[in-house]
């Protein structure tokens, strides 16, 4: 079946407390946004139903995964119609609709979801409830309720796609979930085992829990990179790809891009890859003169396709001269571009040498930069 992923995503999430909604909130150093897109990309298209006063949070969140962002209503069931208006037409035959606030979600758990809909038309993960019920007045036990039959309901939640929309259309009122909306439309939905580790994140405490629970899962990764090129007769320096006025240029067999050089040997080494040289050799005529984005977004692909993100690069420029702080931000802008990296995940900063060394009698630039890479 062709399958859409809607994850919902438009709440304001304020018992998770904090400055910003849960779902932008970081956990484990990535948004939580992020983990649960993540989480669910490689099961069909992605779509993510967000507030309109988050477009910018979400579109950063969003960078590096095929994700189409759809404004949100007041009301769950109000968002995730609009999210399959927004779909419809498209030849879904299924979506799974899915909580933002759910990223530990296991794999196992997706796959059930998508295994029932072959001969259901609807499916849902749950778990059984354990616990004994009571009910309570002022403060005490006033009752028990049987728990035979009761389930903790979890998402994502499984429907045949014209089938959903067609019950989302006719429904009337706020519901829970979408399982409420398809059965006030007839719709037979079958459950499918839930998990442990599926937890919803509401408050502080279910923060650390997610937490740990990813971080137990991540292969973390560091690298260095450092690079040196000497000045020659010129009228500009190109520094982390942007072309910077100066009465010497850098000499060097690509277009002697220091900066970009040493962010690119920092990703190759968190991958014990080697270096710049290894995979474009000097000896190589086809790369004297080349830009050096091609050697970076080369080493991004690299980690990408090992199934590595990157937390994030600090690059320093070690130079008197050019005066690095009025171009940060643009060089920033432009690394963030080739690396399809969140601009806040950049660090481009400069220091000199005091005068001392080769960098203080102004013959040349040196650059040193660390990179993370993180694995989930």
């Amino acid at each position: 079946m062709r399958t859409a992923i809607l994850i919902v995503a438009a709440g304001r999430g304020t018992r998770a407390g904090g400055a910003l909604p849960k779902q932008w909130q970081d956990i484990a150093g990535r948004p939580v946004a992020r983990w649960t897109l993540e989480a669910m990309s490689g099961f069909g298209s992605l779509a993510m139903v967000i507030h309109p006063e988050d477009q910018a949070r979400a579109e950063a969140v969003c960078v590096g995964l095929d994700v189409r962002l759809v404004h949100g209503g007041a009301e769950r069931s109000t968002s995730v119609r609009n999210g399959l208006e927004a779909l419809s037409g498209e030849g879904f035959d299924a979506v799974l609709i899915h909580d933002v606030a759910r990223p530990c979600v296991p794999a196992e758990t997706v796959q059930a979801v998508l295994d029932a809909l072959q001969t259901a038309p609807a499916a849902a993960p749950s778990l059984a409830v354990t616990d004994a019920l009571w009910t309570a007045e002022d403060g005490h036990v006033s009752g028990t309720r049987d728990r035979s039959g009761l389930f903790r309901a979890q998402t994502p939640q499984g429907f045949h796609f014209d089938g959903i929309l067609a019950a989302h259309r006719a429904f009337a009122g706020v519901a829970a979930d979408d399982v409420e909306v398809a059965r006030a439309a007839g719709i037979e939905v079958r459950v499918t085992p839930g998990s442990e580790r599926n937890i919803k994140i509401t408050t502080q405490e279910d923060f650390s829990r997610a937490s740990n629970m990813l971080r137990g899962t991540m292969d973390v990764r560091t690298g260095n990179g450092y690079d040196v090129h000497a000045f020659e007769e010129g009228d500009h320096v190109i520094l982390c790809g942007v072309r910077i006025p100066h009465n010497r240029k850098l000499k060097g067999h690509s277009d002697a891009d220091v900066g970009m050089h040493a962010v690119t040997d920092a990703l190759y080494g968190a991958l014990a890859e080697g270096d710049i040289g290894r995979h474009f050799p000097p000896s190589d005529p086809q790369w004297k003169g080349a830009a050096s984005e091609i050697f970076l977004k080369h080493a991004v692909d690299l980690a990408r396709t090992r199934g590595f993100g990157i937390g994030n690069v600090d690059l320093t420029l070690i130079c008197e001269r050019p005066k690095i702080g009025p171009h940060a931000a643009e060089m920033t802008k432009e690394m963030s571009r080739i690396m399809n990296l969140e601009p806040d995940r950049i660090s481009i900063k400069a220091t000199t040498s005091e005068r001392l060394g080769f960098t203080g009698r102004e013959e040349g630039i040196a650059a040193i930069a660390t990179a993370t890479l993180v694995s989930a």
